[in-house]
């Protein structure tokens, strides 16, 4: 066990290394090639920075990976596919980070990165055990499987709003799928070896992309989604429904906050993927709290997630059971006391409107005086 820990901290520590060294690398090519979050761009009155920054951290992300699995990894067909399938998702998000792609274009790219997976790969869900029956999907199998895929790649992307955000929930994903493998003993294998790549690859980002951040994800973040859904798919491949649902009850937070912004815009009449200023992050700076606060907040509902799945997996049910009820009314409070689902709650809430309204004029006039001195 020991040696194990000693191998896993060696592939952690120098992916880590890379990324970081790499990152400032990133933050030049992405000035050169103009892929950089402008805030008076319509993308950019949705988000919170006032400065333009330079994106493209997720393809340093991409790079490190790419790294380690040149040190750590094993040439087999799933692996080639996952190579492959990540090379489509990344370059879809080049050419988006440097010309806005219609959503569209972005959606048929993610389902041929997934349709590599599930065809070339062989990686799919077949099957899942329920209530003591075995449902068997057959050839549904590669539909499923695609549609998961691509749900997990988006979900991240919707994640992706406050300086290092949608890195420390991916990273907190990563620490918990290995805590889960070490004790059930399957160090070493491919899920293991990708999701240690991927946690010193993403810590590496964070290091940069934490608050006040120097370089954002950018679109290539879909490609840290992309990887959490094979990791998920690897992991507990053809397991218990429960067991099926414990990565995914990891990702809580971006899925709930998904969850309740089509539910949102559903009721206001708007096209489900429709943009607006209500997520998540949007509601607790509506509450005041500073940028750093709020990502330190949703990490810590994230990480209880992730213990509930550990304790559900490995150690007593019962204490998993106690926090998954306990996150059920955070959760629950929420909904009721903020606008994140529906306008029609307590007064004292539409404040949290009336704040993010706020931040909009104040990056316009930033960006205003900037054209202004740019022209001089």
């Amino acid at each position: 066990m020991k040696e194990q820990i000693l191998d896993a901290s060696k592939i952690v520590l120098i992916t880590f290394i890379f990324s970081a060294i790499i990152m400032p690398l990133m933050k030049v090519v992405a000035n050169y090639i103009e892929a950089v979050d402008v805030p008076s761009s319509a993308e950019g009155n949705r988000h919170i920075h006032k400065k333009t920054t330079p994106k493209l951290g997720a393809l340093g992300i991409f790079l490190s990976f790419l790294f380690g699995y040149m040190l750590f990894g094993e040439h087999s067909i799933k692996m080639n596919a996952i190579l492959i399938g990540s090379f489509i998702v990344i370059l879809m998000g080049i050419i988006d980070d440097i010309k806005p792609v219609k959503a569209k274009y972005r959606f048929l790219t993610h389902i041929a990165a997934a349709s590599v997976i599930a065809f070339y790969g062989g990686i799919t869900l077949n099957d899942i055990t329920a209530f003591g029956f075995t449902f068997d999907f057959g050839i549904l199998a590669y539909p499923l499987t695609i549609l998961f895929i691509v749900a997990c790649t988006d979900i991240i992307d919707l994640i992706d709003g406050l300086d290092g955000l949608s890195g420390g929930i991916c990273t907190i994903f990563y620490i918990t799928v290995a805590i889960i493998g070490f004790y059930q003993g399957r160090a070493g294998s491919l899920v293991m070896i990708l999701t240690l790549i991927m946690l010193g690859s993403t810590l590496g980002f964070l290091l940069h992309n934490f608050y006040p951040a120097k370089i954002f994800a950018g679109d290539c973040v879909t490609f840290m989604g992309f990887i959490i859904a094979i990791i998920t798919l690897l992991e507990f491949k053809g397991a218990a429904l429960i067991s099926f649902f414990v990565p995914l009850t990891i990702l809580g937070i971006p899925i709930l906050d998904t969850l309740f912004a089509i539910i949102r815009r559903l009721l206001k009449g708007q096209p489900p993927f429709q943009a607006d200023s209500e997520h998540l992050h949007h509601q607790l700076l509506g509450m005041n709290f500073s940028q750093r606060t709020t990502v330190l907040i949703i990490y810590g509902i994230n990480i209880l997630f992730a213990a509930a799945s550990i304790f559900y997996t490995l150690k007593d049910p019962i204490v998993g059971q106690i926090l998954y009820i306990i996150i059920f009314i955070i959760v629950l409070w929420f909904v009721l006391h903020t606008t994140i689902i529906s306008d029609k709650t307590p007064k004292h809430t539409k404040k949290i409107k009336e704040k993010i309204k706020k931040i909009k004029p104040k990056m316009k006039a930033k960006t205003n005086t900037k054209k202004k001195n740019n022209k001089k």
